[in-house]
């Protein structure tokens, strides 16, 4: 009787870092990063040899000193009197804002049309496929500058709300829509109570996420169809609703009034940020309305004719059916599109919006003349924010993808 063993293995040469394919593609790698950090670090010593050439030198003192020129967005308490690192926390701030609000909105609006491009109305399919192909081949700075004009033309000044019988008014006496930007009630917290409220609140929505993903491995595993709608309605309103009165009204609104010459009190949101914010999500949405129909599409017919055959309606077929599968393909590039909205929020300084890029990299920049300072926190700063959007949309692209057994 024969036996099959493995060969012996003999002992390690250093030319087998070429000859054996074990170990070769680690040696080529091995030199290619050798390499790449021999360049970096002979780039770095030229720097430094330039540097102290001309009597300069690396130094990041500049944070700590006043910064002398103000920011009209604050989310933040800042006077021109703050150092420099107080002004690139507003502009980090400022555009951390901007491109959160543009990716929720780019995100419906993307969805939305995407869906609604493969809809069987003639009239809606065009319509959808005229936004697409507009606002997808016109660059996003056109936008930008296009929805500022027509905020600072179109809409009234100040002025327009005063007196007994004003030419404009505000909505439901809470919004002002000025060429100054909207004007809109300001939450005001009393205390721990108002906190406690704002934490029931968000327990209630991350309860209603539970709820619905819940709802959907019982469909899928017991074919029993629990209710979500009402259900989630309940859970978003009754507990913090309850809370709120038990604990004594603990938040309340501060509305915006004109006092003077302009308005006072609430939230002011400038027109540069709304800008910024629907050029960016209108533009991008439009690329993810081509990532969503892409999806849907690459899932065959043959899911919607046998979810159909089961008597599911067409609403329920692209919930439950079809768009779980078509997020396999949708997440990828829609990561894509989540890093260009955050970079090309930069484009602010085209309509005086204070972002990252305008303080510390504009106005602190010319100020204390480091540029090479001020340029390496710049990209450290998107670098990261990068990093971290692409590492939440691969957590839950893998949560999604499909599982080998």
């Amino acid at each position: 009787m024969t036996t099959v063993t493995d060969p012996p293995q003999g002992s390690f040469r250093l030319s087998m870092l070429i000859n054996d394919t074990r170990y070769r593609s680690y040696t080529f790698q091995f030199i290619a990063l050798a390499l790449l950090i021999a360049f970096m670090a002979y780039l770095g010593m030229n720097l430094v040899r330039n540097l102290a050439a001309a009597g300069l030198n690396i130094s990041f003192g500049f944070l700590g000193e006043p910064a002398g020129y103000d920011i009209n967005q604050r989310p933040i308490e800042y006077d021109s009197q703050s150092t420099h690192f107080r002004a690139a926390a507003v502009g980090i701030l400022n555009t951390l804002i901007v491109a959160f609000l543009a990716c929720v909105t780019a995100t419906i609006f993307g969805v939305i049309a995407g869906v609604l491009r493969l809809s069987n109305n003639w009239v809606i399919r065009k319509l959808m496929s005229f936004y697409v192909e507009i606002f997808r081949n016109i660059p996003v700075l056109i936008w930008i500058i296009i929805i500022f004009s027509i905020m600072t033309v179109s809409m009234p000044a100040p002025r327009a709300f005063r007196g007994e019988n004003p030419d404009s008014s505000m909505l439901f006496d809470m919004f002002a829509f000025t060429n100054r930007g909207v004007y809109t009630p300001k939450p005001v917290l009393d205390g721990a109570a108002g906190w406690i409220v704002i934490a029931v609140f968000i327990a209630s929505v991350i309860g209603i996420f539970a709820y619905r993903r819940y709802a959907t491995k019982k469909l899928y595993a017991t074919g029993q169809l629990l209710p979500t709608f009402w259900p989630s309605i309940a859970m978003f309103f009754v507990p913090t609703i309850l809370v709120y009165f038990i604990l004594g009204r603990p938040i309340t609104l501060d509305y915006p009034s004109l006092q003077g010459f302009n308005f006072q009190g609430g939230i002011q949101l400038r027109g540069s940020l709304i800008a910024l914010w629907f050029a960016l999500a209108i533009y991008t949405g439009a690329f993810i309305a081509e990532n969503v129909r892409a999806g849907i599409q690459a899932i065959s017919k043959g899911q919607t004719e046998a979810a159909a055959s089961l008597g599911l309606r067409p609403g329920r077929i692209m919930n439950l059916v079809i768009l779980p599968q078509a997020l396999r393909v949708i997440i990828p590039p829609l990561i894509s599109q989540y890093l260009n909205i955050t970079k090309n929020s930069s484009l602010a300084i085209a309509v005086g919006y204070m972002d990252v890029t305008a303080t510390l990299g504009g106005i602190t920049l010319n100020q204390t003349g480091r540029a090479i300072e001020a340029i390496l926190l710049l990209m450290l700063f998107y670098l990261t924010i990068s990093l971290l959007i692409s590492a939440v949309m691969n957590v839950y692209n893998n949560s999604v993808k499909l599982k080998e057994r």
